[in-house]
C-alpha cells in the first residue's frame, strides 16, 4: 500500500481512508477504517470517468451485484453511495492468502482441501447466479482462504445473464486461461461460464500448474477455445471430477448443484483451513491485520512502534487481502490506522436520561428507604474508585484491577480493561473519552460507550488532576506538574513545583479561563497558566483537618476549608466568603456547584451559597456526613457514617427535609466505604465492592 496522495481523498462517508491499495483504468481501492475500528476496501470511480455515463453505470452495476448476493462465500458489502459526484464502494476487509499464494508458497492442495474448496466456491457460485448474476472473472488470485474457508472477491465485470462479455475498448475481457471460451469469443455467457473458470482453478489448486497454457496471450485463449486441459498431476478420479467442468460447450458442463454433490467430501473440510501450513499462513494474515489495525501504543521504553517498522514487517511478512481487490488491487505490504485515526474521536452519546420520580405521583413515601434502580454484588473493585457517570455508562474500577463500564439503565457491564491502574483517577475529556494512567505512567484514553482505545501519551503521569478543553493536566512521579495536549498526546509543558506544595499535592484539581488551580493534603492552593505552567498566584493554610479540593466554573473558583469562598481565578482575588459561628467552627467540606448555587457540607448541616452572592443558607442535620456533596435534580445525597452505621441520604433542595434513606449496613454489614456521582437524573453509589443505581426525585 502506498501513502494517499494529491488529489486522493481523506475520507468517503464514515470511512477514513488510510492509504491507497492499488488502482487500474477504471478506479482506485483504498483501505479504510470507520469509527468502530471496522477495516474496509473503499473503491472509488477515477473522476475523470466519473462523467462518463457507461463507466458509471458499469461501476453501480458492480455496487449492485455486490449487494445482491447474501452469501457467506462473498465479502460482505459495507455501503455504496455517491459522493462528490464520484460512486463508491465499501466491502469486507479479509485477512487470507489468495489460493494462488498458498499454492506457490505451499504446493498444491491436498484431496480433502480441495473437494473444500470446490464444495465452497462452487456454492457461493450458485448463490451469486441465484441473484441472476455471473462472476465472469473466477480465477486463483480472486480466491481467499480465510479460517471460515474460501471466499470469493472482486465482482469488478460481474454482469447479469443478459448483455455481452467485452468491458471496454482495447481491454482482454477475461483473464487468460481462466475465462470461458465463449467469453475468449465475446460471445453471450450464462452461469455455465464461471463453472468453466471453477474446473480451471481446481486444476491449478491440485496440480500447481495452469490448465491451459503459451507462450502468450494469444496463444493461451486459443488453447482454452480448441486445446486440450493440461491434465499432468491430476488422479484419474479428480479428473473425472474436473473435466466436465472445461467442456467446450457451456450446455455440456455441470450445474453449480451438481458440483456441490459431486464433490461432498469424504471428512470435514470446513476445518481443514484451520491446520498445517495453509491454517498456519491464515493465523499470520490474521496476526498483520490485528496489528495493522490497533492503536499504536507506545512501549515501556517511550517510544511508540514506527509505522513504517510495522509495515516494512508486513511486506517482508506477507499479505492481506481487500474485499473488492482484482489484479494488482488486493496487495497490502503497508498501512495501518494512522497518527491522525487515533484523534478521531466520535462524538458523545446521547445520555438516557431516567424519569425524575415524584411524591405526589405516588412513586414514593416521604422518609421511607429508597428503591434502588438496580444493585450488582462485587462487581467493581475495592478500590473506592469514585463512580464516574459519562453519558450512557458510570465507570467504576474493576474487580481485578483496571477500570470498568457499566451501563446507566441496568448496572450491567459494557467493557472493561486491564490495561490501566486500578486506583488511578479516570478524567472525562467532553463526554468524548476517558483518560486514565496505567502503572508505567503512561495516559491511556478510551471511548466511554464502547471501550475503543485511542491516543496513549507517554508522561510518567502519577496523579491525573483535572482537564479542560485543550490539554490533560498531572502531576509526574518526580513531582513536577505537566500539561499533555489532547489533539496531538504531546507534553505541551512541564514546571517544578514550588517547595511548600512539592509531594503534598492532592489529586483533584480545576482548570477555567487559562489557570489551572492545584491544592495540597497540608491545606494550600497553587495556580499557574495552562498555557505555560508559569506562576500566577497562592493562598496558604485554607484548611486543617478537611481536605481542600478547588472547584471552578466561569472564570470562578471555589475553595472549602476554613471557610467556603470564591475568588476570581485568574488573580486568586476573593470575590466573598461564607463562614460559620459555631464556637469551635469546624470546616467545609469539598464544593459541589449546581445551577446558581454552591453546595457543601459544615459540621452536621448542609449549606447552600449564591454563586455570585454567597450568603450562606444552612439546613439539615447530618449527624457525621462525610465527603462531597452530589447534587441532582431537586435533592441532595449526602454519606452519613456513624459507628457501624452507613447510610445514603438525601434532602429537598427546596426546604432541606429529608427524603429518603438507603440503609447500606441493613444490606452489607460492617464497614463501607461509599463514594457518590449523578447524573442524566440518575445518581450511583460505589459501597465495597457494590454498585449501585439510584433514582432521583
Amino acid at each position: 500500500m502506498r501513502p494517499l496522495g494529491t488529489g486522493d481523498p481523506i475520507r468517503l462517508g464514515p470511512y477514513r481512508l488510510l492509504g491507497v491499495l492499488g488502482e487500474g483504468g477504471m478506479g482506485k481501492v483504498y483501505v479504510g477504517q470507520d469509527h468502530a475500528r471496522t477495516v474496509a476496501a473503499v473503491k472509488v470511480l477515477r473522476p475523470e470517468l466519473a462523467h462518463d455515463a457507461g463507466h458509471a453505470q458499469r461501476f453501480v452495476r458492480e455496487a449492485l451485484a455486490a449487494q445482491a448476493v447474501r452469501s457467506s462465500g462473498v465479502a460482505a458489502v459495507l455501503g455504496a453511495q455517491t459522493e462528490g459526484g464520484r460512486p463508491w464502494l465499501a466491502t469486507e476487509f479479509l485477512a487470507g492468502p489468495t489460493l494462488d499464494q498458498i499454492v506457490d508458497q505451499h504446493g498444491p492442495l491436498d484431496d480433502a482441501r480441495l473437494r473444500g474448496l470446490a464444495l465452497s466456491v462452487a456454492c457461493t457460485l450458485r448463490d451469486i447466479h441465484a441473484t441472476g448474476f455471473i462472476h465472469r472473472d473466477l480465477k486463483p488470485p480472486n480466491i481467499v482462504l480465510t479460517s471460515t474457508g474460501p471466499r470469493v472477491i472482486d465482482f469488478g465485470i460481474a454482469r447479469p445473464e443478459h448483455g455481452l462479455t467485452l468491458t471496454t475498448t482495447g481491454q482482454i475481457p477475461v483473464t487468460p486461461g481462466y475465462g470461458a471460451p465463449e467469453q475468449v469469443l465475446g460471445r453471450r455467457v450464462t452461469p455455465a461460464a464461471d463453472v468453466f473458470s471453477l474446473g480451471a482453478v481446481l486444476v491449478y489448486a491440485a496440480t500447481g500448474r495452469r490448465a491451459f497454457e503459451g507462450t502468450h496471450v494469444a496463444a493461451v485463449q486459443y488453447e482454452v477455445v480448441h486445446g486440450e486441459p493440461l491434465w499432468h498431476g491430476l488422479s484419474p478420479e479428480l479428473h473425472a471430477l474436473i473435466a466436465p467442468c472445461l467442456a467446450k460447450e457451456a450446455a455440456a458442463r455441470p450445474t453449480t448443484e451438481q458440483i456441490t454433490g459431486a464433490f461432498a467430501p469424504r471428512k470435514r473440510s470446513d476445518t481443514g483451513w484451520r491446520r498445517g501450513p495453509v491454517g498456519d499462513a491464515i493465523r499470520e494474515r490474521e496476526r498483520e491485520v490485528r496489528e495493522l489495525t490497533a492503536p499504536l501504543l507506545t512501549t515501556q521504553a517511550g517510544t511508540p512502534p514506527s509505522r513504517r517498522g510495522l509495515l516494512t514487517g508486513l511486506a517482508a511478512g506477507g499479505t492481506l487481502l481487500a474485499a473488492t481487490g482484482g489484479t494488482g488491487w488486493w496487495l497490502l505490504r503497508d498501512g495501518g490506522p494512522s497518527r491522525k485515526d487515533l484523534f478521531t474521536i466520535p462524538p458523545a452519546v446521547q445520555t438516557p436520561s431516567a424519569r425524575v420520580l415524584s411524591a405526589d405521583a405516588g412513586d414514593y413515601i416521604v422518609g421511607d428507604q429508597v428503591k434502588p434502580l438496580w444493585h450488582h454484588k462485587g462487581v467493581v473493585g475495592s478500590d473506592a474508585l469514585a463512580p464516574l457517570p459519562v453519558r450512557d455508562v458510570v465507570i467504576a474500577a474493576a474487580p481485578a484491577g483496571g477500570i470498568a463500564a457499566f451501563n446507566v439503565v441496568d448496572g450491567k457491564r459494557r467493557w472493561q480493561t486491564s490495561t490501566v491502574a486500578a486506583a488511578s483517577r479516570c478524567l472525562s475529556l467532553s463526554d468524548r473519552l476517558l483518560v486514565t494512567a496505567d502503572k508505567e505512567g503512561t495516559l491511556r484514553t478510551f471511548v466511554p460507550a464502547t471501550g475503543e482505545p485511542k491516543w496513549t501519551a507517554q508522561a510518567d503521569a502519577a496523579v491525573l488532576l483535572t482537564a479542560d478543553e485543550e490539554a490533560v493536566y498531572l502531576v509526574t512521579k518526580d513531582h513536577r506538574l505537566r500539561s499533555v495536549g489532547r489533539s496531538d498526546a504531546r507534553v505541551r509543558w512541564t514546571v517544578s513545583i514550588p517547595a511548600p506544595f512539592r509531594a503534598h499535592v492532592y489529586g483533584q484539581g480545576a482548570a477555567d479561563s487559562g489557570t489551572l488551580v492545584v491544592s495540597t493534603t497540608n491545606g494550600h492552593a497553587l495556580a499557574v497558566s495552562t498555557e505555560t505552567g508559569r506562576f500566577r498566584w497562592a493562598l496558604y493554610n485554607q484548611a486543617r483537618k478537611k481536605q481542600l479540593v478547588p472547584v471552578a466554573r466561569d472564570g470562578v473558583l471555589y475553595l472549602n476549608g476554613k471557610s467556603l469562598s470564591a475568588h476570581r481565578i485568574t488573580d486568586g482575588k476573593e470575590i466573598w466568603q461564607a463562614t460559620n459561628e459555631y464556637e469551635i467552627p469546624p470546616e467545609y467540606g469539598p464544593a459541589e456547584i449546581c445551577g446558581d448555587f454552591v453546595y457543601s457540607i459544615v459540621g452536621d448541616m448542609l449549606t447552600r451559597c449564591h454563586v455570585r452572592k454567597g450568603q450562606d443558607h444552612r439546613w439539615a442535620s447530618y449527624d457525621s456526613a462525610e465527603g462531597p456533596v452530589v447534587v441532582q435534580a431537586s435533592g441532595a445525597w449526602v454519606v452519613h457514617q456513624e459507628y457501624d452505621v452507613t447510610k445514603i441520604r438525601t434532602v429537598s433542595l427546596e426546604d432541606g427535609s429529608e427524603v429518603w434513606t438507603y440503609d447500606l449496613y441493613h444490606f452489607l454489614g460492617g464497614k463501607i466505604a461509599v463514594s457518590l456521582g449523578a447524573d442524566g437524573n440518575r445518581a450511583f453509589a460505589t459501597a465495597n465492592s457494590d454498585l449501585i443505581g439510584f433514582p432521583v426525585f
